[in-house]
């Protein structure tokens, strides 16, 4: 597993880490030359070490189990219902086209002044330095303002989000379980929220033939937490009984529910790389296919990875290992 997951023990707490330097996060990745830098960076090791670990930690458990929820958690919980409660204080507005309503860029402006402030409230004070460079993935997590679309690219923003608060210490090895089920699955909700409520477009999708029009990583980790169920098989998902019936306990069903309520006529038609998915015999052959998938389509897909952002914590830096 990822080496900054073992994040130092109790007796280190006292004293404040090395002071390090912090920075604004910037562009790096301007042309498709580049990407080798991107593949061989410090900041794709951590970043793809980061999902792997939570794919290892929620693998066979349900998003209703118990496990164990810190201070941060709770307030990163508390971050996500702020930003739901501005898309209630800022509702569509009437306008010609049907899709990207420009209220979104209303919501978008609060959220570009906030967010500095809203993510010092997670960090404790001897760290406040690190806020500007971890608010920068904040903001890039929840779509473009200018084009309002949203995709796996701001997907990913706040999978380097979470992985940054766990490089500085205030996410812990212990929180795996509640990053993916507590925080990551309100951040679903908000998202889904936000794509319903600003109709927004999907960004650099694939249509037909992508495995979502918005999402990646909950379809890796919701395959990992199907893995050994006793009934529930891949060919199931496609069963909107199976999937009614156990949609709260599984992230990935609640995908599929999500697709079904926002799309109409076959399910093979509309979703087609997911259909078949359901013909693959295991959920860890799922789960596997899905992370080689993940790399191939999204990570290594310059139109993608044009716009992360890199910085002290993720660094453009080759490997150091």
């Amino acid at each position: 597993s990822a080496s900054f997951l073992h994040l130092p023990g109790a007796s280190e707490e006292v004293t404040p880490p090395i002071q390090q330097c912090f920075m604004v996060p910037k562009k790096e990745i301007n042309m498709v030359s580049d990407m080798a830098k991107w593949k061989r960076s410090q900041a794709y090791a951590d970043y793809m070490g980061f999902i792997l670990t939570l794919n290892e930690g929620v693998r066979g458990k349900k998003l209703t189990c118990e496990y164990k929820v810190s201070e941060p958690i709770e307030k990163l919980v508390a971050l996500l219902n702020t930003l739901d409660r501005w898309i209630d204080e800022t509702p569509p507005v009437d306008q010609p086209s049907r899709f990207g309503n420009k209220a979104f860029r209303t919501w978008y402006a609060k959220l570009d002044q906030e967010a500095e402030k809203l993510v010092s409230a997670v960090i404790p004070k001897h760290l406040a330095d690190a806020a500007p460079e971890v608010a920068v993935y904040l903001k890039e997590s929840v779509g473009n303002s200018t084009r309002i679309d949203y995709g796996t690219g701001h997907e990913a923003a706040f999978a380097a989000f979470l992985c940054c608060l766990c490089k500085i210490g205030v996410l812990r090895v212990d929180d795996q379980m509640a990053i993916v089920f507590k925080v990551f699955n309100r951040y679903l909700e908000v998202m889904r929220k936000l794509q319903k409520t600003y109709r927004m477009e999907p960004a650099g999708s694939q249509g037909v033939w992508g495995l979502d029009d918005f999402q990646f990583l909950p379809f890796i980790w919701g395959s990992s937490q199907l893995i050994d169920h006793p009934s529930l098989e891949p060919r199931h998902f496609v069963d909107e009984k199976v999937v009614n019936e156990n949609h709260k306990d599984f992230m990935f069903l609640e995908c599929i529910l999500f697709i079904t309520e926002m799309k109409t006529g076959p399910f093979a038609e509309h979703s087609n790389q997911l259909w078949n998915i359901s013909a693959v015999p295991s959920w860890s052959k799922v789960n596997q296919g899905l992370i080689r998938m993940y790399k191939a389509e999204c990570l290594e897909k310059f139109p993608v990875i044009q716009h992360f952002k890199f910085g002290s914590l993720l660094p453009i830096q080759p490997v150091t290992s």
